[in-house]
């Protein structure tokens, strides 16, 4: 495989990762106008929502099952289009039946597609030979910002979500397809391509990947309480202002792309492990921040520390994942993608639980500690020295940029 193939490849996965942060954030972020347009009662929404990230963990446990007949670039091809299809249709539709089918459609080819973008990216690292999954994901949290922001600017001139969603997907449905020429798989251990038939080969123990399973169940326990619970927590227990109260997933979604901008200098320079305890750590300092903050602006640099913290954690599991099973990297993918789902599905209910029950002071300690457990399990991002990072090993193309 050329250098420049590589570089193609990257950039191209890049693209879709990005295509796929815009397309989940003008979603989420305009739930209540969903709401509103299909008359959804604030006891059914909840239904709704969940359902997303079921069908989600469906669809990739479909996806393993696909990539051991089509490589994963093919199943990603096809599953971007879909998505972004089943944005306009929620945008689009007018009764209960529309949202419905557009949702769930929406849910299971999300699935299929983290699951294959992940395939990619880790057969891409391994033929880079260094870390570079952290940065693939920062492309990801550029959409999200951008797609947020063409979310508020829709609220803000009161689009509906059809005009709000047509021209997005209009330049996105074309781009993905474009660039998707350019997927590019890496070679496995064997020096065949990653993709279909490669599941064959490397027995998959999941007691061996549980750890993973548990350190990304998690990390998006962490990341759906600061998405849901951010502006609830500034405005009705630190006492900020509905403006201010804002402010909080913003500031996480920029440090989160800061972070994943350079974290795999940091993986290249110090190892994966060490990287993910100190993210770990700045995480949990976080959390224990804003638990303990007397004030908004407090309040406020705890996110911000979550943001660096929680950012390199998922694309390091998925990188993990990758080197434990060399032979059966597709289906390790494919499986840890699911605890993805159970962390959203868990973190938001837990936190407003205990919220209730107990004080949301209190409840953001439950992620703190949860956070910290990734300690015990960092081990599991190792050995890496030999293939990504410290200089002891030449990479194999070490001059592709």
């Amino acid at each position: 495989m050329t250098d420049a193939g590589l570089r193609h490849g990257r950039a191209s996965l890049g693209l879709s990762f990005g295509v796929q942060g815009v397309a989940f954030a003008l979603l989420v972020t305009r739930i209540p106008a969903i709401q509103d347009q299909y008359g959804i009662s604030d006891g059914l929404l909840p239904v709704f929502l969940a359902a997303v990230p079921i069908l989600a963990g469906a669809g990739s446990v479909a996806t393993e099952k696909v990539v051991a007949r089509v490589r994963p670039s093919v199943v990603l091809r096809w599953a971007q289009p879909l998505v972004l299809l089943a944005l306009l249709g929620v945008g689009a539709g007018r009764e209960m039946w529309h949202v419905a089918v557009a949702l769930g459609v929406f849910g299971l080819a999300v699935g299929v597609l983290d699951a294959s973008m992940n395939m990619l990216g880790v057969s891409l690292q391994r033929a880079y030979g260094r870390s570079i999954m952290t940065g693939i994901h920062a492309a990801y949290s550029l959409g999200g910002i951008a797609g947020a922001t063409l979310a508020w600017a829709g609220a803000r001139w009161e689009l509906s979500l059809l005009a709000s969603y047509l021209p997005v997907v209009a330049v996105l449905l074309p781009a993905a397809l474009i660039g998707s020429r350019w997927y590019t798989e890496g070679k496995g251990p064997e020096g065949k391509e990653a993709g279909a038939g490669a599941g064959a080969g490397g027995a998959l123990s999941f007691k061996l990947l549980l750890p993973l399973c548990l350190i990304m169940t998690f990390a998006y326990i962490g990341d759906s309480t600061v998405s849901n619970w951010s502006a609830k927590y500034l405005q009705d227990v630190l006492g900020s202002s509905e403006q201010v109260a804002t402010v909080p997933y913003n500031v996480y979604m920029v440090t989160t792309l800061l972070g994943r901008t350079v974290g795999d200098l940091g993986v290249r320079r110090f190892g994966a492990v060490a990287v993910v305890r100190g993210g770990s750590l700045l995480a949990a300092g976080g959390f224990a921040v804003v638990a303990v903050a007397p004030g908004a602006w407090v309040g406020m640099l705890g996110f911000t520390m979550l943001g660096f913290g929680l950012c390199v954690i998922v694309p390091q599991t998925f990188a993990a994942a990758g080197r434990m099973f060399p032979g059966n990297s597709d289906a390790a993918v494919a499986r840890l993608n699911i605890f993805n789902y159970v962390g959203f599905l868990v973190g938001s209910p837990l936190v407003g639980a205990l919220g209730d029950a107990w004080s949301y002071r209190g409840a953001m300690l439950v992620p703190m500690v949860l956070v910290l457990a990734t300690l015990v399990y960092a081990r599991a991002f190792g050995p890496e020295t030999a293939r990504y990072g410290g200089g002891h090993e030449r990479p194999r193309t070490a001059d592709v940029g």
